[in-house]
């Protein structure tokens, strides 16, 4: 189960250290009704959705390599979702990915 230490450990940056020096709104382009969901309240920069995403694949590659690829494809899945529905940045992606595989290879035992 360390995998959760490593979500626990990429949500914790995010949440103290990103969104709280970060004062970036949310994107204002607008996307169509079908792919819309609500706002958050929080800022923008890094995602969370994607830190956490990242830290479970990285977490659960390293342990199980054998499920590498699907996890890899799940947690891009979740990143691409976030700019898909108009509630982040790709910058914002970018850096909650790299946040989250950091914090997932940073809790390897």
């Amino acid at each position: 189960m360390a995998w959760r230490s490593r979500v626990a450990a990429a949500s914790a940056m995010v949440i103290t250290v990103g969104k709280t020096l970060s004062a970036r709104g949310r994107p204002g382009f607008e996307v169509s009704d079908t792919r819309r969901v609500p706002q958050p309240r929080s800022t923008s920069f890094p995602s969370g959705h994607a830190a956490s995403a990242a830290a479970f694949a990285t977490g659960v590659s390293l342990e199980m390599p054998c499920l590498d690829v699907p996890m890899i494809g799940l947690a891009a899945a979740v990143a691409a979702s976030r700019p898909a529905t108009g509630v982040h940045y790709p910058s914002d992606v970018l850096a909650g990915t790299v946040i989250g595989g950091a914090a997932g290879a940073l809790t390897l035992r």
